[in-house]
Parts: C-alpha cells; structure tokens; sequence
C-alpha cells in the first residue's frame, strides 16, 4: 500500500497553505511566517498554533524537509558553508559571504551541473537532478537561521551548484517565495540570477515583471577560447549572446554583470582585457572578476595579485565599472566553481 508523501509547506505561497490543508487564510500566512520569516521548522514551536494544528502538521507535512548536515565557517572571514541533504538522500551546497555589514547567499539550483565548464569543480560530479523551488529556498533559510538580521534583508544570488537557467520555473517561483513580504521580504534589486548563456531563458527572464538582477558568466570574449571554458558557448557563440542582452536590455532596462573568473596565462592577460572591452560595446555592464581558487585535478594556476589588479585597472579606465573580488571561503572551499558534491560530505 502506497503512502501519501508530506506536504512540504515551504513550497507553498500562504493562500496555497490555506487551501491545501483546508485552513482560514490567517492560518496559512502565520505557518508560512514560521517558516520563511522566522527560520522555523519545528511544528511544536510555532506556539501561535492551537495544538490540535501543530499535530496535525506532525502527521501531514513537513516544514521543508531539509537537513543541514554541517557548517563550516572560515574563521578568518565568518563565511559559512553548509551540507544539506535533501529529501530523497541527495545533497547540495550553499555559502553565506560576509563584507562588513553585508549578508550574501550564494545559493544552488541543481544537484550537480552538466554544463561542464572546464575550470569549475561543481561539474566534476556530474549532473543529478533539478532543485524544487521549496529546496532551493530552504537553503536560504539554513544560512539564516541563526543570523541576527536587524532590519536588513541579505542578498541572494543563484551562483551556486548548477545552471539556474536550465531549472527555470523553479528558479522563478523560489525567488517569489524569498521575495514574499509574509517571508524574508527581499527585494527583487537584492537577487542576481547567474548563467553561462542560455538564450532563450534570458529572453524569458527579460519578461519578468521584476528587478532581479541579470549575471552572465563570460570568463572569455573570444569564441575560440570561450568553447573550450564554456562548452556552452558552442551552442550559443559570443555573437549571438550578445545579440541577446542587447535585446534583454531594450526590454527590461536593467545593467547587466559579466562574471570573469581569471586563470593564469589563460585569459587573465591584456589582450584578453581588450576583447572583455571590444565585448562590451552596446552593452550596459559592470565586470566583477574572480580570482580562480585551485581545485585538485583541473589544469589551472591562479592568477598573479599583479596581473588580476592590472586586468581591473584596465577596464576601470576606459569606464567600464569592475571589481576585483576579495575571496572569502578558500580554506573551506567555498569560493567560485568549488560547490561540489563529494561523498556525501563537504569538498
């Protein structure tokens, strides 16, 4: 006999709660509450509840269904990794960034990724399933759970495990549950939505009726190159990517960020600055670049502090708005393109 499998409440908006469990709607916006703005999983907790309904939620559902397995945390920095394991054994990875008072979430949007993009250890597991929008917002809420927050709000960005792109509806539903003001309350300005290129859901993306913010991962500007980082850039070369977010701009208004991930004599040259320049013509974009943290089996140096600063100052001077990024989560493999899933435990 087959068993029914829980409801898991943080896939719900409040009037979906309501409905599901046949509840008057003041009740599905308090165990939404509890869960989204509080960080609350536990049923015997959520004390505003009559007794009867927190058992009844024992019996029926679950808050999300995640489990944080464990956290790191970089002493120097405060930056936080966590394990979870998802519902059915399977696990993800996400990171909460510290920069004075501000609060980043680098959260996942799949379990694996099969972009194999050839610098990035997040691939080398390979590509297992989609995250449910509820999984991807749960990770948010681990982060938080014990993070006095004040009045602000953090920012979210979906850079972690996986091409969000290719797990779009999910991806746009868990953003509207972080965005809920029952909830978290984030603002759609604070969410970053990052892709190596997947045309049409940018012209899906420039459609939303939102301000969430558009990152694209370049790591190089010419096609040659750009294939052999990005096989990606095979099915949707420079030109046509281009083409895209000139469209995606007229569209929706909005800036756009190139994500460069520098590699040693590899595209951290000059040159390779120049083409980045050539690139951006037509386009309103700022460049944050990375500096690539070393990942056991991939060919690839780090770059020089002097060639990574000599590649920003490049850009800064004819105009073109970049950062360099300060890594945060190198002593628990937390930087960019090091989320992967290893045994069951952190890499």
């Amino acid at each position: 006999m087959e068993t029914t499998a829980p409801t898991r409440l943080v896939e719900l908006f409040p009037a979906e709660i309501s409905e599901q469990l046949g509840l008057p709607a003041f009740q599905g916006k308090q165990i939404f509450r509890w869960i989204h703005a509080k960080k609350v999983s536990d049923f015997d907790a959520m004390t505003d509840l009559p007794k009867a309904l927190r058992q009844r939620l024992h019996e029926e559902c679950v808050a999300h269904g995640v489990e944080l397995v464990e956290m790191q945390t970089c002493a120097r920095t405060g930056t936080k990794k966590a394990l979870l394991r998802l519902g059915d054994g399977e696990s993800v990875e996400c990171v909460l960034i510290r920069d004075r008072d501000r609060i980043t979430l680098c959260v996942s949007s799949q379990v694996g990724c099969a972009l194999q993009c050839d610098f990035c250890a997040t691939g080398l597991a390979g590509f297992t399933r989609n995250l449910s929008p509820g999984e991807i917002a749960a990770q948010a809420l681990v982060l938080l759970k014990d993070e006095d927050l004040g009045e602000r709000t953090p920012n979210i960005v979906y850079m972690g495990m996986g091409e969000p792109m290719r797990n779009y509806d999910n991806v746009v539903r868990s953003i509207r549950l972080l965005m809920s003001p029952e909830g978290l309350g984030i603002g759609a300005r604070k969410i970053t939505v990052s892709t190596a290129g997947e045309i049409k859901r940018i012209e899906d993306m420039a459609r939303e009726d939102w301000q969430v913010r558009l990152s694209v991962s370049l790591h190089a500007a010419n096609n040659p190159l750009r294939s052999r980082l990005v096989p990606l850039n095979r099915k949707y070369p420079l030109e046509r990517l281009h083409e895209t977010l000139r469209s995606y701009q007229a569209i929706s208004g909005r800036q756009i960020t190139f994500e460069w991930t520098l590699l040693r004599e590899v595209n951290d040259q000059l040159q390779h600055a120049r083409e980045l320049m050539d690139y951006c013509r037509g386009l309103r974009v700022s460049v944050n670049l990375i500096p690539w943290n070393p990942v056991e089996d991939l060919p690839y140096e780090t770059s020089t502090r002097e060639a990574c600063v000599a590649f920003a100052e490049t850009l800064n001077k004819r105009g073109i708005k970049t950062t360099l990024r300060q890594e945060r989560g190198q002593d628990i493999d937390a930087a960019c393109g090091q989320l992967r899933r290893t045994k069951g435990s952190l890499a």
